[in-house]
């Protein structure tokens, strides 16, 4: 996992899912069981992408050997079994790297369901943890699909990334190749990245809306089999950004890495508190030793459940719940009062603190008020429908100040994403705040067709508390 941007904030779950209640409609009849992967081929891959850094100067780093023998190896192991496989090529700074797509014969080729994780790894050390285990993880699903004689309704897709400790350059540099009538071919992508760690946790991705009847049958199969999780939103910092930047459907799972666990989290996983999720994350000592084997049997088994589950998915007549129909809420949990569930961002500012008041309900989102400089955000993910005559983004806000004067001090911009663009739609500041709760709404009509992020940014000066007191928020269309 790359380590460019953010730590990963996670936001501790209110509830599991049972796994009979999965949204995105449940498991056709015709599906196949769920299997139980094999740690013991598992640890077998491991153990040859360990051998094959030792034998290339101790890493499997992109543009060093030890990276195309990891891709050669991986590559024949498919053939053998009749996948189709394709090796991308692409420049970077440290030399040349490549993708590995491997697609399995059949199914219908308009429904891709789409597994991946990245080869490489850093040049500091084998990988193994980051991302070997996800890396042999994928690859052993992919095996076993081929020899389990299954017939899937979906077209399965597997993909092993080249440069993702770059920057995300093999997963950015595919999308970018790949024609607009193929991404929209792509139902879902389901990414693992670190899923041995040695002091693990099981976190979810929960960064993208598009994706949350994934994430909700990833979280029901955990709640199934008596494994806490939470969600996390992992700030773009694995393969799964590339595609959710196109509007795909995504989620994953992450056993973390340099952050540390807490007493909480070791009382419900076990482990050490005050010790990170992986010591050596990025260091030469992430090998074959650097691997929790529970968590990876346990991990490697939800992998199957996932694609075995979406091989047989009814995209065709069972959309995902994600997008309403015309007229309602496109926004998952509008009014906050499930919590920070379906919104990313920065932890904290979705409270149900008595110190403002929400407008219904008890929670809502306080960004502001700490009268130090500070930054916070809140966002989620929506998408306008193609058809949409009408659409719009409201929320109710209330504003309260210990500053005064005319100058702008502390703001509160409201945003819309698109890409690598960024809108304002409104600002709101210090000067002419409002205690008393008001509406405001801006058209979104011109997105309609896109996946686009409706973000509340908040910035605070040195001194003297603002605050942005968000509530009953919506993105409708007709």
């Amino acid at each position: 996992m790359r380590t460019l941007r953010t730590t990963a904030l996670s936001l501790v779950a209110a509830g599991a899912l049972a796994a009979s209640t999965l949204v995105g409609g449940s498991t056709p009849a015709t599906a196949a069981a769920s299997p139980d992967l094999s740690i013991t081929n598992v640890t077998a891959h491991l153990q040859q992408l360990q051998s094959i850094a030792t034998a290339n100067g101790g890493n499997r780093a992109t543009g060093r050997p030890g990276y195309k023998a990891s891709l050669d190896w991986v590559k024949a192991k498919l053939d053998a079994v009749g996948y189709t496989t394709q090796v991308q090529s692409f420049s970077t700074s440290s030399g040349t790297s490549y993708n590995l797509i491997a697609d399995w014969p059949g199914g219908d080729p308009e429904h891709v369901v789409m597994t991946g994780a990245h080869l490489d790894s850093v040049s500091s050390g084998p990988g193994i943890n980051d991302n070997g285990t996800g890396s042999a993880a994928i690859l052993e699903a992919a095996l076993a699909w081929a020899g389990s004689g299954n017939t899937s309704r979906n077209h399965l897709r597997f993909a092993w990334w080249g440069a993702e400790e770059q920057g995300l350059l093999g997963s950015n540099r595919y999308m970018s190749t790949l024609p607009t009538a193929d991404k929209d071919r792509i139902d879902l992508y389901l990414n693992f990245d670190m899923v041995g760690s040695p002091n693990p946790g099981y976190f979810v991705y929960n960064d993208n809306a598009v994706g949350n009847f994934a994430r909700d049958a990833m979280t029901g199969y955990y709640a199934s089999e008596g494994i806490p999780w939470e969600y996390i939103d992992v700030q773009g910092r694995s393969d799964h950004a590339s595609f959710r930047s196109y509007g795909i459907a995504t989620t994953g799972m992450y056993s973390g890495g340099e952050t540390t666990k807490t007493s909480a989290q070791a009382q419900k996983w076990g482990g050490t508190a005050g010790q990170q999720f992986d010591p050596c994350y990025h260091r030469s000592c992430d090998t074959i030793s650097n691997v929790n084997t529970t968590a990876l049997d346990r991990n490697l088994d939800m992998i199957g459940h996932m694609v075995w589950l979406y091989a047989d998915k009814d995209f065709g007549t069972t959309p995902p719940p994600t997008t309403p129909p015309a007229g309602g809420n496109l926004l998952a949990n509008p009014g906050f009062e499930s919590g920070a569930v379906s919104w990313a961002g920065t932890s904290g500012p979705i409270t149900n603190n008595t110190g403002r008041p929400a407008r219904t309900g008890s929670w809502k989102a306080w960004l502001g008020g700490n009268g130090s400089t500070s930054s916070e955000t809140i966002s989620q993910q929506v998408t306008i429908p193609s058809t949409a005559t009408a659409a719009s983004l409201g929320y109710w806000i209330r504003t309260d100040t210990a500053e005064s004067g005319s100058t702008a001090y502390d703001t509160l911009k409201v945003q819309v994403v698109r890409g690598t663009t960024t809108t304002t739609l409104r600002t709101f500041s210090n000067v002419g705040t409002s205690a008393t709760y008001a509406q405001f709404t801006h058209s979104l009509l011109a997105y309609k067709g896109q996946t686009v992020t409706v973000k509340f940014l908040m910035n605070e000066d040195s001194s003297l508390q603002t605050s942005f007191v968000l509530d009953d928020t919506s993105v409708s269309t007709s």
